[in-house]
């Protein structure tokens, strides 16, 4: 794992710069009323970081009331020489949420934070501060580390104090990552919580229900209220102080399985447009995460995170542009086999093309050859939810648009391609070779799965080999019975770092203890 040194460890600083108070211009400025809690605003869902890029990133707070969002960074955990920003007015239209991107940051530095708000009915009187940190892109290579996962509280399987929470993000927190990304069903909007679920063994898992988890969510509110209940959890809070978070969609983020233009027929909803509820889902993703929305397209979710020379990664969408969920074997491509859509696939290879990053991460949150069926009651037998359409022979359907793209990989001699995505709730590390595949025009890549990070794990579905997949470690038995709750220890989530002399990748598969499963080490091609 890359460490970090530090005159106190990083526990260490949250804990006493938040215990401490240090003025600084404007934000802080004047005699603050120290009154009682429940008469300052509140931070009830903690602070967090994301998308860090070059000279910048984005920081997210939230407040429990009409405030404003005040800032100061700095590069020393005593806050000497702070820079402090008035950030934004929260108010109720935002659910009290606030972003703030940080600029004009040095190059590769250890940057720490503070966040207050000022109440709004009366300037002189401010929350208690909270206090992070993060590490800046640098210019030069040096060790660099991300973990990645996703699928959390799904399947039944929420809060439970019992349990320790989603005590995943405490495990991860002790490799130091740079960044973390989360490969999608951040939230399961369209799986309300029970009160109780009884273990095989007799004892009874207790989830916390909030009204938002009690149902299932339809409104913005009911939306928000989804990302709100993770962020009720200590493990995650202290996780998002201090490891930026790089967040993409999937199918639970809104509901099983969904593509635009879909009008479902579920009898819990009474939403049955799709394209509705994905709006109010987008919204609330974007007001609960330190997302950096771009300008020219607002509704974007697709971004480009350069980390530096070592490392550019690419967050793809496969939810927005998708066509509909069909038997998946379109012999031409078009809009009913889209996946990433062609303004997306043309984003792609013009970033893969263009980067000069010695590594490539192509974030997808659905794997490439494990079949997805959807199984939705109101769907067709025989319809697919992602790329694969269990024919191993030649790209039909979605297949056609990732042909292309592998083909374009190959043709532009771009190397250092690797892949990472969730969704199917087991950890796998596999190698796609040409040689073992039915559509053989590109280039030897890995891929790498890692889930659920609290959820129920299930065992792994048919392999499609068009793509040639060779499955080099599996983290569950291809007979595991479904939906294993997180107590059996089968949560899983992926560790990859960056030598800064060498280059070379390693990537390690770990468990919810950080136990170490396997290990991939990757020489860069030149």
């Amino acid at each position: 794992m890359t460490a970090r040194s530090l005159p106190i460890g990083r526990r260490g600083f949250i804990a006493g710069a938040a215990a401490g108070l240090v003025t600084a211009r404007s934000a802080l400025a004047g005699p603050a009323i120290i009154t009682g809690d429940a008469s300052r605003p509140g931070i009830p869902s903690g602070v967090q970081t994301g998308d860090p890029t070059g000279d910048r990133c984005m920081l997210w707070c939230r407040s429990d009331r009409p405030a404003r969002m005040m800032v100061e960074w700095a590069t020393n955990e005593r806050f000497t020489g702070a820079v402090a920003i008035d950030g934004p007015l929260v108010l109720q239209d935002s659910d009290f949420t606030g972003r703030l991107d940080l600029t004009a940051l040095p190059p590769g530095a250890d940057v720490f934070y503070r966040v207050r708000f000022q109440d709004a009915t009366d300037v002189n009187v401010f929350s208690e501060p909270l206090t992070g940190r993060f590490r800046t892109p640098g210019t030069e290579r040096r060790n660099l580390s991300f973990c990645f996962s996703g699928d959390e509280t799904g399947q039944g399987w929420g809060i439970d104090p019992a349990f320790g929470g989603l005590k995943m993000y405490d495990t991860m927190l002790a490799f130091a990552p740079d960044f973390f990304i989360h490969s999608g069903d951040q939230i399961y909007a369209d799986q309300p919580l029970p009160t109780e679920v009884k273990l095989a063994d007799g004892k009874v898992w207790k989830n916390i229900v909030t009204p938002a988890k009690a149902k299932v969510a339809e409104t913005l509110t009911e939306f928000r209220g989804n990302y709100a209940y993770n962020l009720t959890d200590e493990n995650k809070r202290r996780f998002l102080a201090e490891v930026p978070l790089l967040v993409q969609w999937d199918d639970h983020d809104v509901k099983n399985n969904w593509f635009p233009g879909q009008i479902h027929d579920d009898s819990r909803y009474k939403v049955k447009s799709v394209s509705l509820l994905s709006a109010y889902a987008r919204r609330a993703m974007f007001d609960y995460n330190a997302f950096r929305i771009l300008g020219e397209d607002p509704e974007r979710t697709y971004r480009t995170v350069p980390y530096g020379p070592s490392l550019d990664v690419f967050m793809t969408d496969v939810r927005s542009q998708r066509g509909p969920n069909t038997r998946n074997r379109q012999g031409e491509p078009g809009n009913a086999s889209a996946f990433f859509g062609p303004a997306q696939l043309a984003w792609l290879k013009r970033g893969l093309k263009e980067s000069k990053a010695v590594w490539k991460v192509v974030a997808c949150s659905l794997p490439i050859s494990y079949v997805n069926d959807d199984y939705n009651a109101y769907m067709p037998k025989g319809t697919f939810e992602g790329w694969a359409n269990r024919d191993d022979g030649a790209p039909l359907g979605r297949e056609l648009e990732l042909a292309d793209l592998l083909s374009f990989i190959k043709e532009n001699r771009i190397r250092n391609v690797v892949w990472v995505s969730a969704d199917v709730h087991f950890a796998a590390s596999i190698r796609h070779e040409p040689s073992r595949a039915g559509f053989t025009e590109f280039d030897p890549f890995w891929e790498f799965i890692a889930g659920p990070m609290h959820a129920g794990t299930y065992g792994p579905s048919t392999l499609d080999l068009t793509f040639g997949p060779d499955v080099r470690y599996l983290s569950v038995r291809a007979d595991l019975a479904q939906n294993r709750p997180p107590t059996e220890g089968l949560q899983f989530f992926g560790h990859a770092a960056i030598d800064g002399q060498t280059d070379v990748m390693t990537v390690r598969l770990h468990d919810i203890t950080g136990k170490e499963l396997n290990r991939t080490v990757i020489e860069p091609e030149v």
